[in-house]
């Protein structure tokens, strides 16, 4: 596979890796963006390994809570402007009520609002607007006590980041836990929810590392147990020291407060999605062209 210049420009920037080890991994993975990143990590190249946090969509995400049952949805847009618009945003509210009985993304696309489906709705609004827009993810959570919070708040209820917590016990404690999760974005609640494919690879990875260290195999078994230790750990929320007392796990510190998390949800806007952006000097040049 012919490996571009944009290829090897996207890989430096979400690894900070050098220009020609970013060129030299995919060479050598044959253009395989994640196994490009995971190839630089094992030679210690790799600053960060972002592969899918970078945001690059515009819009805003929802949350509800009604009856035991919390929603959060990812509508978007192509322009930031258009998010901080009046009339899109008493959309997303409106379509946030309709998610709370929903019981996925697509039954919300077709489900009534106002004579029309969710769908039909926001199509009208890109007519009225004039910029492309989407029902991107709904996620939702139910439990003896659901709580939310927004993150950057530009409306009641909305914003850049969302998360929902179910919970039994006190209401107030679920909001700090509500915020430490949008502050630390864990993958999953515990251990036993960690995909198992995602742990095993990352094993591999460390195994990697390891072994480029030149150490005997039974040094790097128990090395490795250490570094899965604190993978888990800091992907976790009940592993992850909690933001308001660093001192305690979340699980430790959940305990403390007799509080049992039965699960969450976290939706930042535009995660996982990129842009392609063209440089200023580029796009004079075809305009020129053209």
């Amino acid at each position: 596979m012919a490996i571009t210049a944009a290829m090897v420009k996207e890989l430096r920037d979400s690894t900070g890796a050098g220009m020609m080890d970013a060129k030299k991994a995919l060479t050598e993975n044959n253009g395989d963006m994640e196994a490009a990143v995971d190839w630089l990590r094992t030679k210690g190249l790799a600053k960060a390994a972002k592969k899918s946090g970078r945001t690059a969509a515009e819009g805003l995400v929802a949350v509800k809570v009604a009856g035991g049952r919390g929603i959060a949805v990812e509508i978007n847009s192509e322009t930031d402007f258009v998010a901080k618009n009046a009339d899109f945003q008493a959309m997303v509210a409106g379509i946030a009520d309709v998610a709370v009985s929903a019981a996925d993304v697509e039954a919300l696309k077709a489900a009534d609002m106002g004579g029309k489906t969710v769908e039909e709705t926001v199509t009208a609004k890109v007519a009225t607007i004039g910029e492309n827009m989407s029902v991107r993810r709904m996620e939702a959570v139910e439990g003896t006590t659901v709580v939310s919070y927004v993150h950057n708040a530009a409306a009641d209820g909305m914003g850049k980041i969302g998360v929902i917590v179910a919970l039994t016990g006190d209401e107030a404690f679920g909001r700090q836990v509500a915020m430490h999760i949008a502050a630390t974005n864990p993958a999953a609640l515990n251990e036993a929810s960690l995909d198992a494919s995602v742990v095993e690879k990352e094993k591999q990875v460390q195994m990697d590392i390891a072994r480029e260290s030149g150490k005997p195999e039974a040094v790097i078994e128990k090395m490795i147990v250490g570094r899965m230790k604190k993978f888990i750990a800091e992907s976790t929320l009940m592993g992850q020291a909690f933001v308001m007392n660093p001192d305690l796990t979340v699980e430790a510190a959940a305990k403390e407060a007799g509080v049992e998390i039965t699960g969450f949800v976290r939706l930042e806007v535009g995660e996982g999605i990129e842009v392609e952006k063209e440089d200023f000097a580029a796009e004079v040049a075809k305009v020129g062209q053209s």
